[in-house]
């Protein structure tokens, strides 16, 4: 889609994730909450490690949107220890691994928001988006309609994926 703005840069716009920000915030930290309930599959949890786990975005930007989290409430990346840093970036490496042969994208964004300023809407309690992406995942919809086409339930999503995760559990 060709960008408009004078720099050239492309933008990536996301207006469903408006349910996200007007929605009423937990008073817990989901990241240390979802965990610590039992029932995975209702809080969309896929997979646990030693000191970090993986988690589905319940405001996806595309399907197969997936976080990886400590278990500990640590804000920024010198705060991890470095078995923490390790574990995140294997366990990005096998949200990587699943989505490639899961859902096949063409392509994958990985990275955090470090703070409010970066754009985190969880910003005490960091965590890696790994994100599955297209060609042309940003379609006519997006663009006139303000709305975003997620083209499988959250659910069906999670039934597909957490049997890779557990045939890959490290």
């Amino acid at each position: 889609m060709p960008s408009d703005r004078p720099d050239g840069l492309q933008v990536l716009w996301a207006p469903w994730r408006m349910d996200f920000i007007r929605s009423a915030k937990p008073a817990e930290c989901i990241f240390c909450q979802k965990p610590a309930e039992a029932n995975d599959a209702a809080n969309l949890l896929l997979y646990r490690g030693t000191e970090c786990f993986v988690l589905m975005n319940l405001y996806p930007y595309t399907n197969g949107h997936l976080m990886v989290a400590p278990y500990r409430h640590v804000a920024m990346l010198p705060d991890l220890t470095a078995s923490e840093r390790a574990e995140m970036m294997d366990l990005t490496s096998l949200c990587v691994e699943v989505l490639q042969a899961s859902v096949y994208p063409d392509g994958l964004n990985c990275g955090m928001n470090l703070g409010r300023a970066a754009g985190a809407g969880i910003d005490q309690h960091l965590h890696m988006h790994v994100v599955p992406r297209w060609v042309g995942d940003v379609n006519f919809m997006s663009t006139i309609s303000s709305s975003k086409v997620i083209v499988q339930h959250l659910g069906e999503t999670y039934a597909e994926l957490k049997p890779e995760f557990d045939r890959r559990r490290r």
